[in-house]
């Protein structure tokens, strides 16, 4: 099944969305048959898309090679119906590339990184959502973080330029920026939760019509993150709460120990619930033995959840 823009924008923002991360071998190749057997085992599960090879699933440092083989295996293993977003980044022109070869791969749409490492204005910035949008028919999702912050002003102009634009995901969390995107166009976009552990920002987000979030817990504990989304989509805030308080919160405590670690505790949330992915990539760095034992006593608290 292949989602058209539409179709895509509707279904990402009617659940959780899932950023698996990448596997890798004790020699950090990517470990494509274990990837395969853990993207079928979250698609078992009710998300409204996965995301491969995100900011979760070490995009950053992946080749391009790399980033379509494991395009190409998330597009396999999924369960059918299960929509596949695929980055999209670096320069404009790879980031051109990288969209033509989603495509290419069967997938449904696309995640579009900031440029690498430069700064630059908004019309540059909006040149090149336009570059990317042009070469795909795939839907296509801005991430709005670091060096690429997009106005409300260029948000709207690129919706009115771009029809196969679908989606806005926050990395910032300015709450003032997103209400004046949304207030100009509505439903025109699905709006994403990007920050990292966006869970701690999920509740207040909906009241701003954010629907839907990029979960990494969901990659080690898939019963807890789906039950949170729905205390967060029922209003239910002393849930909420709860759930943030009991656990979300004491695993952002580590997950700030160390820069980058958002990606590397969700690698380490893998080993300590028995589906390990490998080590991280440089330039990232893996917990300490410590902080994994910590981690693991914390996941005990809502197991089975």
């Amino acid at each position: 099944m292949t989602f058209t823009p539409t179709e895509l924008a509707r279904r990402l923002g009617s659940g959780l969305l899932s950023f698996p991360v990448t596997h890798f071998d004790r020699e950090l190749n990517f470990d494509e048959p274990a990837y395969r057997d853990n993207i079928a085992r979250l698609g078992k599960y009710e998300v409204a898309g996965l995301f491969a090879a995100g900011g979760t699933g070490e995009f950053f440092s992946l080749t391009p090679s790399e980033v379509d083989r494991v395009v190409r295996a998330a597009v396999d293993s999924a369960p059918e119906g299960t929509p596949i977003v695929a980055p999209a980044g670096q320069s404009t022109a790879a980031a051109v590339e990288f969209a033509r070869a989603a495509e290419r791969a069967g997938a449904d749409g696309i995640l579009l990184f900031p440029p690498y490492l430069t700064e630059a204005p908004q019309d540059g910035l909006a040149e090149h959502v336009r570059a990317v949008c042009a070469a795909t028919s795939l839907g296509v999702i801005v991430y709005s973080r670091a060096n690429a912050k997009y106005t409300a002003e260029t948000v709207d102009a690129l919706a009115e330029d771009c029809p196969n634009l679908v989606g806005y995901k926050d990395g910032v969390g300015d709450v003032e920026a997103i209400t004046k995107i949304h207030a100009r166009l509505g439903d025109r976009l699905t709006y994403i939760g990007g920050l990292p552990t966006a869970e701690t920002f999920a509740l207040p987000y909906l009241e701003l019509g954010v629907t839907t979030y990029s979960s990494a817990i969901f990659n080690f504990v898939p019963e807890f993150a789906l039950a949170f989304y729905a205390a967060v989509r029922a209003g239910q805030r002393d849930e909420v709460r709860r759930m943030l308080k009991e656990f979300v919160l004491p695993y952002v405590e580590i997950r700030n120990r160390k820069a980058g670690y958002a990606v590397s505790i969700v690698k380490a949330g893998m080993t300590a619930t028995g589906h390990p992915a490998g080590p991280v990539r440089p330039p990232l760095t893996d917990l300490t033995p410590d902080e994994l034992a910590a981690l693991t006593t914390l996941i005990e608290t809502v197991a089975g959840c």
